[in-house]
């Protein structure tokens, strides 16, 4: 029998010296400093820096978390695709908010939304869809998303009826049941990891008379 050997977690630390972040390195807009960071992680290779673990809550306040990624980013907010049926779907029709966080590690940075989100129009949904690959398209409309299953062979056989039924079809249909969801940031937070832990943390923040930016102690 192998033996293994439990980690440490107390021990565990990583002196964060990468970089810093001041007022005069932000951008005029948090969503274009967000899409220089962006770039600036899909520049250093970083796998998916478009995932962003997004947080929501039921109506009785208990919280849940996930992996998505990020498709559309502009003025208005930061925009994500899911199953209108799925867990964190229903989170979001009921609250009307949450919050979404990039975890750079590599570059030892992070980036938190938080906001209201809505719905995005039929159009853009459209226009993201026919721009997936069939397979994810047929993946969408096969899986009953965030429902108990009973196996493994079930899903094939959900997606091998789904794949018969458009198999003639030049394009898959957009599912009556999948979508967008936009965050309409409040808050904007960019976090740059320094020595001692003194991390850099600036926030972006939306007042009566528009955008603020603030410095979090860390």
């Amino acid at each position: 029998m192998s033996e293994t050997t439990n980690i440490a977690l107390p021990s565990m630390r990583v002196s964060y010296e990468q970089g810093s972040l001041t007022e005069e390195d932000l951008a005029a807009s948090w969503h274009e400093q967000l899409q220089i960071w962006l770039d600036q992680a899909a520049g250093a290779g970083l796998s998916e820096p478009n995932a962003m673990v997004l947080a929501t809550s039921d109506p009785e306040g208990r919280p849940s978390s996930r992996t998505v990624l990020a498709k559309g980013l502009d003025a208005r907010g930061l925009v994500f695709f899911t199953n209108y049926t799925s867990t964190k779907s229903h989170d979001l029709m009921a609250t009307r908010y949450a919050s979404a966080t990039f975890p750079w590690f590599a570059m030892q940075r992070q980036a938190h939304v938080r906001g209201t989100v809505e719905k995005v129009g039929p159009e853009e949904t459209a226009r993201y869809w026919a721009s997936r690959p069939r397979g994810s398209q047929v993946g969408a409309w096969a899986s009953p998303q965030s429902r108990v299953v009973s196996g493994r062979a079930t899903l094939e056989s959900a997606l091998n009826k789904i794949e018969r039924q458009f198999a003639d079809a030049e394009r898959v249909p957009v599912p009556p049941h999948w979508g967008g969801w936009r965050i309409r940031p409040e808050e904007v937070e960019f976090w740059q990891g320094r020595r001692d832990r003194m991390h850099d943390r600036l926030r972006f923040r939306l007042g009566r008379d528009g955008w603020d930016v603030q410095r979090i102690a860390p």
